[in-house]
């Protein structure tokens, strides 16, 4: 339990940091960015692989043909969730990115007590109300659908479902998700060496090389992300997701100089609220053992 509370601060404190990152980056475009986050994501997960090798995994995960089609369903969520983020960054909307990830850990706890029939004290389910509130208030101070955010919450909260679901050791299910959109990634890169559109290895060096650190900043968070998912129940992982939201917003304000209006304000007054009251009403239940169903085998790395 402690271990998986270490892990899924360590995910979402990184997490709330990429905006920093992905600014970096944005003289390349979003699906190219995204490309490259998979190529060597997929590089880095195959160095763990051969430095901490688990004979017969592969053997025993075709064994089990259910959870390799979350594996793979994950595979397309996250793609998806990456690229709405990395063009969220680059085209000012780092609040409403923010947003959405507020918003997911509503969806995440929803999913952990339907799912997984995972319980809830009155005073959560108050915090739930109350950040939902603000959320819907941050909607109307938007003055329309903020879509950014609600795909931002949606795949998010779908991907740590399919994560617990398929309960595969971290390596070896990044491994999996990677191979699934590697044929595409690579083919799209290749589409754009050859139309003379690609940045790498043409728009500097440090453009190079920030697009292959794209592979650690992506496997470390996500690996520990998959040792928290395995081991502490989705409503602590909701609560923990607050982190990477409040980090961003921080950013936005105060680092990209984004806007922030009083009626807005209000809004994530109300969801810092409910965070606290959330934090307040789980801390006993944090003191003792908790027994979630199911719960999958901690996952290694």
């Amino acid at each position: 339990m402690k271990r998986g509370l270490l892990y899924g601060a360590s995910t979402y404190g990184i997490w709330g940091l990429l905006p920093l990152y992905w600014r970096l980056l944005d003289g390349a475009g979003a699906i190219e960015v995204l490309a490259h986050r998979f190529v060597w994501t997929l590089a880095v997960v195959g160095v763990l692989l051969w430095l901490r090798p688990q004979p017969g995994w592969w053997r025993a995960l075709l064994g089990r043909p259910s959870a390799l089609r979350c594996l793979g369903v994950a595979a397309v969520v996250i793609a998806f969730n990456w690229y709405l983020y990395i063009w969220g960054v680059n085209h000012g909307r780092v609040v409403e990115t923010s947003l959405g990830y507020f918003i997911s850990p509503l969806i995440t706890v929803l999913f952990g007590v339907v799912l997984f029939r995972e319980r809830l004290r009155r005073g959560q389910w108050v915090a739930l109300v109350l950040a939902a509130v603000g959320v819907a208030w941050l909607a109307i101070d938007y003055g329309r659908v903020p879509w950014v955010a609600v795909g931002l919450a949606l795949s998010f909260a779908a991907y740590g479902v399919l994560k617990k679901r398929a309960a595969v050791p971290a390596v070896e299910g990044l491994a999996v998700e990677g191979a699934v959109v590697l044929p595409v990634m690579v083919g799209y890169l290749g589409w754009l060496e050859y139309a003379g559109r690609g940045s790498f290895g043409h728009a500097g060096w440090s453009t190079t090389l920030l697009l292959m650190a794209a592979g650690p900043a992506t496997a470390i968070p996500l690996l520990f992300f998959a040792g928290a998912v395995a081991r502490i129940p989705l409503t602590y992982l909701g609560l923990l997701q607050y982190l990477t939201p409040t980090v961003q917003f921080a950013l936005a304000v105060f680092a990209f100089g984004e806007p922030m209006p009083v009626a807005r304000l209000i809004g994530f007054a109300l969801i810092w609220t409910a965070l606290s009251a959330f934090t307040v009403s789980s801390r006993r239940r944090l003191a003792r053992p908790v027994s979630a169903s199911p719960t999958p085998a901690p996952a290694r790395g």
